[in-house]
């Protein structure tokens, strides 16, 4: 069991420090109204991902669990789009853009053995 609460820890602990990395990054970028926008749903749902995989550690069943845990694949998928239209306005940034989305394309490959997982225990 400690195994399994470790895992669920690193994970949190991961979704969080992306979503920080995100902020900090986003932070050094100038604002207007295209980059205010893209930002503000970029931050969003980058957070979101954590958020949601906190509320499935606590879920109350292993169907809320999989619900829970599909938001925030949902999430992910909503982070790539933004992180793509960032990297079109911010070709600049086109290294650091890419790290994020590989960071999304790898915790997405994560949920969705983990709701795949899940879905095959209900």
């Amino acid at each position: 069991m400690a195994e399994s609460s470790n895992k669920k820890f690193d994970l949190e602990d991961r979704t969080r420090k992306f979503a920080g990395e995100v902020i900090d990054f986003v932070k050094t970028l100038k604002i207007d109204p295209i980059n205010s926008r893209i930002i503000e749903q970029l931050v969003g749902s980058s957070g979101s991902v954590g958020a949601n995989y906190c509320e499935a550690a606590e879920a109350e069943s292993k169907k809320d669990f999989v619900h829970k845990m599909g938001i925030s694949k949902k999430e992910l998928r909503e982070t790539i789009h933004w992180l793509e239209l960032l990297k079109r306005v911010h070709p600049e940034h086109k290294e650091k853009i890419e790290s994020f989305l590989d960071e999304t394309h790898q915790l997405l490959l994560i949920f969705a053995k983990i709701v795949r997982t899940s879905l095959s225990k209900i």
